[in-house]
């Protein structure tokens, strides 16, 4: 009985110091708060459009000041507010954001090749095998994906239309 305790004892210790020992091997580096903030703000489609790899590393040019709050099309001129008041920047000094693009399918010449769907990273595009496909707007960042995949040409991208998330007052005209 006294072996059987001392050697579950000297085991646990074993086990207890190799653990201890591989978390501090392995600990994953402590990141920036900011940059989780922002990387929840913007869309997480990883589209690519800002000039990024994902939306992680432009989260992280746009916390360190590489990149202006207004790279990121899919988020529009609300995301690039958003980001510029988490930062302290006046959104003011900042060039003007490209306006979102959102995809549209013109569904006489839809055939339902499915090659659409498969290419959108957000899952925007719904439909099934030779039926027509439709655009859910909400979903759609304008990433252009199904442009390249769609062999019909029945998919073009346009601007989005106002509303009350989008809206911006225009500029007044300086006499």
């Amino acid at each position: 009985m006294f072996m059987a305790t001392l050697v579950l004892t000297i085991l646990g210790f074993t086990l207890g110091s190799a653990l201890a020992f591989a978390a501090k091997v392995f600990a994953v580096a402590e990141s920036n708060p900011i940059v989780e903030e922002i990387e929840a703000m913007l869309p997480n489609s990883q589209c690519g459009q800002c000039g990024f790899a994902g939306c992680k590393p432009a989260a992280e040019a746009m916390a360190d000041g590489s990149a202006d709050p207004t790279c990121c099309p899919p988020g529009g001129r609300a995301l690039a507010e958003r980001v510029a008041e988490l930062l302290g920047i006046d959104i003011n000094t900042l060039g003007e954001s490209a306006a979102p693009q959102l995809a549209s399918i013109d569904e006489s010449l839809c055939t339902g090749c499915t090659r659409c769907y498969k290419a959108c990273p957000t899952d925007a595009i719904v439909g099934a095998n030779k039926q027509i496909h439709a655009v859910i707007k909400s979903a759609c960042t304008g990433c252009g994906k199904c442009l390249d995949a769609c062999p019909e040409d029945c998919i073009h991208l346009g601007a989005e239309t106002p509303d009350l998330h989008n809206w911006q007052w225009p500029k007044p005209m300086v006499a």
